[in-house]
C-alpha cells in the first residue's frame, strides 16, 4: 500500500503550519500520486522554487512511495486572501 492523503495532510501540518491545505489522491486510491495546495507563513520572502522544495522536503519519507507531486499553489496567507478576493470580483462580474 502506498501513501495515504492522510498521511501528507498530517507531515504538511506538521513541518509547515498551513492556514490552508487541500491534498487530493490522484492516483485512484493506490497513494502514488498527488495534488496540493498549501498556504503558510512560511512561505513569506520565499521565491516559488525554494516553496516547493519546502513541501517535498515536509514529504521527504513519503516522497520515497510517491510517484507524482503535483503543487498546484503554495502561497503565503496573504497572497491567498488577494486570491480569493480577486476570485470573488470575477465572479460578481
Amino acid at each position: 500500500m502506498g501513501v495515504t492523503k492522510e498521511q501528507v495532510e498530517s507531515s504538511l501540518k506538521a513541518k509547515l503550519n498551513p492556514s490552508h491545505l487541500e491534498v487530493v489522491d490522484t492516483s485512484g486510491g493506490c497513494g502514488a500520486s498527488f495534488v496540493v495546495e498549501i498556504v503558510s507563513e512560511q512561505f513569506e520572502g520565499k521565491r516559488l522554487l525554494e516553496r516547493h522544495r519546502m513541501v517535498n522536503a515536509a514529504l521527504e519519507e513519503e516522497m520515497k512511495q510517491i510517484h507524482a507531486l503535483s503543487i498546484k499553489k503554495t502561497v503565503t496567507p496573504e497572497q491567498w486572501k488577494q486570491q480569493q478576493e480577486s476570485n470573488q470580483s470575477n465572479a460578481a462580474a
